[in-house]
């Protein structure tokens, strides 16, 4: 109860503004006491309204109280400083159940300061001063307060853990480095903090590093995200724009038929009603003349008869009618014959270029390829459904299976002509561009067969390196025979190792200029691999070595 009574003097001569003792101490009218330049600066902050009040039971006051000195409060607070007395903490000065609390304090605990780890406790800061005053208790280790003390206590020995065994990865105390851990490599937790102090720097610089490295990619990033979101913009902008134009020529040239069609129509119109006209002008005439010799023939006068007789008789010369070519509903049948053909033809233009406009539009790719894939597995996700273009197939080439197969056959096939046809070069270009990241199978039967891949351009007329397959820069192309391979690029040849299978596989990253060919079995084996620049969508391409050979773009989905 002593001790109560001593806390209630503390608290009232305690400034409940500042917590701490009064200094200066005044007595408002409310009877609740503070220091001077507290309640100055309280109510200087009330001096907009006029009204001042009081910081503890919020009565007011107007006008502005005058500020005397408390002499007795004074005193007292003069009196308890000489006694060693202090002013009670104020609340955030207490533990909360977040805090650590002082082991020494009775009653409501202190904040802890700081720990000991060489007594195993927390202090606060009055209970720490004999660590700073006592000479023996300078030596201890203090650090920031810790609810894990007890951590540092050996279970076994009860002693603080101030050894490492490195054979256990574990703390340890003296006692068991000479018990459990004898003849364990152990070393002071000192030494082994600063042998792991200076991993712990290195892997803070090295994290350091790799913030700056990301830091910096993400800006490449935003920079990435503008420079994407302003070509798409401008391709947007201008794709609709030539979309336009495309559709108001379409539109212009429907105006045009229109105009035609219509400007025939008045012609040919004009014509027959012209004709019409001279016919029924010939009618009128031959009706006349034949009123006039019937009359003349029931003339009894035989010498008015024989008189009047030729001039009737004469007729004139009639009207040519000879160019009359009667077909009815099919005079400008082929002109929608020619317009449904010019249709047709836009359909499939549309259709063979809008696949290469949609690839083009998935090949956008901001972020690095991603690697090569391991697996089979991996591979397929990249799959592609490939067919033969009969218009490039030479005409020993048969084509069948949905134009994914080919045979080489002794007899010329009845292909129509056509430009993009390789006239000597036994050879076929796929249907589908290539773009992006594809994966495709060739399955051959016979002596061997061209796997290849070649740009658009590449020559089609005649037999010379141009045309063929892996002898110009236009094509890349693996030789498989039944006992090795060969590469082939622009006349320059390799001899490709590894395991002879009669199906081939094929990797294309386009976007990163990667080319790999895989002998395939039970497993994927490479068998060479090109890095370069591709500067066009590529074809698959295919050369049969003999009469009978075949070579399949394999189903793989």
């Amino acid at each position: 109860m002593e001790q109560k009574g001593v806390q209630l003097d503390r608290e009232t001569i305690s400034c409940l503004i500042c917590l701490d003792l009064l200094k200066d101490p005044v007595t408002i009218p409310c009877g609740h006491s503070y220091c001077m330049s507290c309640i100055k600066t309280h109510w200087d902050e009330e001096d907009e309204r006029k009204i001042y009040s009081c910081p503890q039971c919020r009565q007011t006051f107007a006008p502005r109280p005058v500020l005397v000195k408390s002499t007795m409060l004074a005193a007292l607070v003069e009196q308890l400083k000489k006694t060693g007395l202090q002013a009670a903490p104020a609340d955030h000065c207490y533990a909360g159940p977040e805090d650590v609390a002082c082991d020494v304090c009775t009653g409501r605990k202190l904040k802890a300061l700081k720990s000991c780890l060489t007594c195993s406790a927390s202090y606060c800061e009055n209970h720490l001063q004999p660590h700073y005053d006592a000479a023996p208790l300078k030596k201890h280790k203090l650090v920031n307060p810790s609810v894990k003390l007890q951590e540092n206590i050996c279970s076994l020995h009860d002693e603080v853990m101030k050894m490492f065994c490195r054979t256990d990865q574990q703390s340890i105390c003296y006692l068991c480095s000479v018990d459990e851990h004898k003849g364990h490599d152990t070393v002071s937790a000192a030494a082994e903090r600063s042998e792991r102090q200076k991993e712990l720097e290195v892997s803070q610089q090295q994290i350091q590093q790799r913030i700056r490295d990301r830091e910096k990619d993400v800006k490449l990033l935003q920079q990435e995200v503008r420079a994407v979101n302003r070509s798409a913009n401008k391709a947007v902008k201008d794709s609709g724009k030539i979309f336009t134009e495309l559709i108001s020529l379409i539109q212009k040239r429907c105006s045009d038929v229109k105009q035609q069609i219509r400007s025939q129509q008045e012609t040919e119109v004009s014509r027959v009603k012209e004709l019409q006209e001279k016919l029924n002008q010939e009618i009128t005439e031959l009706k006349r003349k034949d009123a006039e010799l019937k009359q003349l023939s029931h003339t009894e006068d035989h010498n008015q008869f024989l008189h009047n007789y030729p001039s009737l008789s004469q007729l004139s010369e009639p009207t040519d009618s000879s160019s009359i070519n009667m077909r009815p509903l099919s005079y400008f049948e082929d002109v929608t014959a020619a317009v449904s053909e010019l249709r047709d033809k836009l359909q499939d233009i549309l259709r063979e270029k809008w696949t290469n406009i949609s690839l083009a539009v998935t090949d956008v790719d901001v972020l690095l390829s991603e690697p090569e894939p391991k697996t089979r597995a991996g591979f397929l996700r990249y799959s592609r459904e490939i067919t033969l273009d009969p218009n490039t197939a030479n005409t020993q080439l048969l084509l069948s299976d949905g134009n994914r197969k080919a045979e080489r056959m002794s007899q010329k096939q009845s292909y129509s002509s056509h430009p993009d046809r390789f006239t000597e070069c036994l050879q076929v270009l796929s249907r589908e561009s290539l773009t992006g990241r594809c994966y495709w199978e060739v399955e051959w039967s016979g002596r061997g067969v061209y796997v290849a891949v070649a740009y658009k351009n590449i020559s089609r007329a005649g037999d010379s390196n141009e045309c063929l397959f892996g002898l110009s820069d236009k094509s890349w192309m693996l030789d498989c025979g039944t006992n090795s391979y060969k590469f082939w690029f622009n006349r320059i040849t390799a001899r490709v190792s590894g395991p002879c299978s009669s199906r081939v596989g094929v990797y294309l990253d386009h976007r990163a200029g990667i080319l790999s060919f895989y002998s395939v079995s039970e497993t994927m084996t490479l068998l060479h691999r090109v890095q370069t620049t591709f500067t066009q969508p590529l074809y698959a391409g295919l050369w049969l070595y003999d009469v009978g050979a075949t070579a399949e773009f394999s189903k793989l989905k």
